[in-house]
């Protein structure tokens, strides 16, 4: 049998991804997906995704959804009270759930942060995805039916202009030298719509961009003219893990 797991889920392509090969390899069976969600903002921190799209992006996957919910401005100690919360709230859930996934590419010290951070919980973590070169990735991705499009950019490393672009072959080919295809220096940040891991593609529509701390250009996408309705997960909260700040 598949050992049963979480799967760190940002809305974006990478952890889209994770959960199609997690799928493909049938090691583990992903049983839900763990989200941080900026109070406030009520949007997946960093994405900038708003929940109501998120929620939509689960039911599309049909995982339930798990949120650790940190205030704004937040610190690193809060971050990890928050989501060490929601891991607890989901081993209440599922009783001997010890196994987590992320969508981490390459960066050592962020999977090293993470097995750190896990062994201090009693989690196994797994990177499904990690040590891939990414160049190729993103091109499997998107032969693969992923669709995406840009909804954060750091301006210090990439155009502003890119923000709101789809993520497809025009913009691989555009993207300056040095910047990484999947941006897992923290170029840029995606949120998906579309791939072999939803049952029915997300209809968005685009909105405005706003430039927050002077830094990140952040791309608005909302849920537009709805197609087939699909059901929410059952027998799971779409919301747990609230840090007291």
């Amino acid at each position: 049998m598949a050992t049963p797991a979480l799967l760190s889920w940002s809305g974006g392509k990478d952890a889209a991804w994770a959960l199609h090969v997690l799928r493909e390899r049938g090691e583990l069976d992903v049983v839900g997906l763990l989200t941080t969600v900026t109070e406030g903002f009520e949007r997946i921190s960093m994405q900038g995704i708003r929940v109501d799209v998120l929620q939509q992006q689960a039911r599309a996957t049909g995982l339930p959804v798990l949120q650790a919910r940190i205030p704004q401005a937040c610190d690193n100690a809060t971050y990890e009270a928050a989501f060490a919360a929601a891991l607890v709230d989901a081993q209440l859930r599922w009783p001997g759930l010890r196994d987590i996934a992320f969508g981490d590419l390459f960066l050592a010290d962020i999977k090293a942060y993470r097995d750190a951070f896990c062994a201090r919980h009693g989690w196994r973590p797994h990177y499904p995805l990690f040590g891939s070169d990414t160049a190729s990735l993103a091109r499997d991705m998107i032969a693969g039916g992923l669709r995406a499009r840009l909804c954060c950019i750091d301006t210090t490393q990439l155009d502003r202009a890119f923000a709101g672009r789809d993520f497809d072959a025009s913009l691989l080919a555009d993207l300056p030298t040095g910047i990484d295809p999947c941006g897992e220096n923290g170029e840029f940040h995606t949120c998906v719509s579309a791939g072999p891991m939803f049952a029915a593609p997300l209809h968005l529509q685009r909105g405005e961009t706003v430039l927050r701390d002077g830094r990140f250009a952040y791309t608005d996408f909302e849920l537009a003219t709805p197609g087939p309705e699909l059901p929410l997960a059952t027998g799971t909260p779409t919301q747990a893990g609230t840090a007291a700040c």
